[in-house]
């Protein structure tokens, strides 16, 4: 009995196996001819039978990328752990590809850990070092327009503060100019003329940066749109 139940499971195995990788020859067939839809079903098929193959999840997580759910194909490869990718025998094109995902949802701290980890493996990828670059760039960038809104946000209320505090002094000023207006009026019967209103040099500062802030925040959308245009390279494997 004991030998049939081990027989039982070694001919269950060996169906298990030969069944995924069927699924996984159909999906790259179907993926080589962009039948991305169909290449998705075989893809899970075959992760249902063994949700531990490396290369399976490779494949699936390249199939989304090329139908643009980026955040589906970022979850497939993390999904990994990373003593099984280590074993992988294609590590580096699979940290490749996760850090070329994360570029496209613009998530550049992870972009820059896996291009670190690519580039460990094959330092001398030009194209992984152009990769690393950019996102590294954008990286600081960001962390640079962060530490900015935080003190801009210091400075705003600040200026907030200094603004109610230049309105009560206007208003203030607004009632007795009031009050002498209606004394001179009293006096010659006219209308006294409105003066021209001149900046000071605070308010003229003001405007000026307020001008300037409007430039950045349209280069910034320049900058996202250069962003967005840059195609990276997915590292394919079909087995």
């Amino acid at each position: 009995m004991r030998k049939f139940v081990t027989v039982c499971f070694l001919i269950l195995s060996c169906t298990m196996a030969w069944g995924q990788k069927r699924d996984l020859r159909r999906g790259n067939r179907e993926f080589r001819k962009e039948q991305y839809d169909k290449a998705d079903i075989s893809y899970r098929k075959g992760l249902l039978k063994d949700s531990t193959n490396v290369g399976a999840r490779y494949n699936l997580a390249n199939n989304l990328y090329r139908q643009g759910n980026f955040d589906e194909a970022a979850k497939q490869l993390d999904a990994t752990p990373a003593d099984s990718i280590k074993n992988y025998p294609f590590a580096a094109d699979y940290y490749f590809n996760q850090g070329d995902v994360a570029i496209a949802k613009q998530d550049w701290g992870k972009a820059v850990e896996s291009f670190i980890r690519c580039l460990m493996l094959t330092p001398d990828d030009m194209a992984a070092k152009e990769n690393y670059t950019y996102a590294r760039k954008k990286l600081e960038e960001q962390q640079n327009q962060n530490q900015d809104g935080d003190g801009d946000n210091n400075q705003d209320q600040n200026q907030d503060q200094q603004d109610q505090n230049k309105d009560q002094d206007q208003n203030k000023d607004q009632d007795q100019n009031q009050q002498n207006d209606n004394g001179d009026k009293g006096k010659d019967g006219q209308q006294p003329q409105p003066q021209q209103v001149e900046l000071s040099p605070q308010q003229a500062q003001q405007l000026l940066q307020a001008i300037q802030e409007k430039e950045r925040q349209t280069q910034e959308k320049v900058d996202e749109k250069k962003a967005a245009a840059l195609k990276s390279r997915q590292k394919e494997k079909n087995w």
